[in-house]
């Protein structure tokens, strides 16, 4: 009898802990390798005080030929800086000297896909940013208004990690332009992004990234911006290389004033070269 109440008892010790094994709510991670795909942001937020710098280049177009170095004689670069107030809010600042921009940018993470107590089968992040064009005047007669030199960007970032190897995401987005080329031009474009990550190894993966505008959103002689690159990660740092027909390092840049076409060459190599701190709070 003694033997049969120690099973018993050991049995339903045993369930407990099955029980409490499911209710734990496991989160996905690393959907993506870093807080950028290639040229736009990941669903993927930092952690509290952390801060992170990105360096991002973009050369010049490999069909320039051998006198251009295929593209290594110019170079476009931009300098920024992200910090996680939150895990789920998420700031930064940078610099990019194609057009002399300053940009600023807001993250909120709404959704973190995750399994068993908590099952939410993706992730969903949410993102707004201003920019403003510093470039001098043409002349004193031809001042360019402050309000001109604007642009603001917002987009969702709907993400899922199908397997270890394998995430998605999907970007709906909308650049508003305070001044546009031409009077026949909408203000407003409105795009779709697409990206996608698979792991070669643990530390190599390969990414695409793809942004569709709807029609007769941009001017003549503008493309939708496609992007394929490789990560590598090394611990302290992620390095992402990669080749794009967008020279632009900000939203309003590659989604509504790509001038590159992938048909005749017009092909940048670049690469973004990330390295966080911990700031404040344990580390992780």
């Amino acid at each position: 009898m003694k033997n049969l109440l120690l099973l018993f008892g050991l049995l339903l010790c045993g369930s407990s802990q099955l029980y409490a094994q499911l209710e734990t709510t496991q989160y996905a991670a690393n959907l993506f390798r870093g807080t950028r795909v290639i040229n736009g942001h990941s669903v993927e937020t930092l952690n509290e005080g952390e801060m992170e710098m990105l360096i991002s280049h973009r050369f010049g177009r490999i069909n320039g030929g051998g006198y251009e170095l295929f593209g290594l004689d110019q170079a476009s670069i931009r300098i920024g800086f992200d910090y996680g107030i939150k895990k789920w809010l998420n700031v930064g600042i940078g610099r990019s000297s194609l057009g002399k921009h300053y940009d600023s940018y807001l993250k909120l993470a709404f959704l973190r896909q995750s399994t068993g107590k908590k099952n939410m089968p993706i992730s969903l992040t949410g993102f707004a940013s201003v920019a403003i064009n510093t470039l001098k005047a043409p002349s004193a007669e031809e001042p360019i208004p402050f309000q001109s030199r604007l642009s603001y960007t917002y987009q969702l970032f709907i993400a899922r990690k199908f397997s270890d190897n394998f995430s998605m995401q999907i970007m709906p987005s909308v650049v508003h332009f305070n001044l546009v080329d031409s009077r026949a031009l909408s203000n407003d474009v409105i795009s779709v992004g697409v990206a996608g990550k698979y792991h070669l190894t643990k530390n190599l993966a390969l990414t695409a990234e793809y942004y569709y505008t709807l029609p007769d959103q941009i001017a003549t002689g503008k493309y939708n911006s496609l992007s394929f690159g490789i990560d590598i990660n090394t611990g302290s740092h992620v390095f992402q290389l990669h080749f794009t027909n967008s020279d632009g390092m900000i939203e309003k840049a590659f989604i509504g004033d790509t001038t590159g076409d992938w048909g005749k060459g017009d092909i940048h190599f670049g690469f973004n070269m990330s390295r966080t701190f911990k700031l404040k709070g344990r580390r992780y």
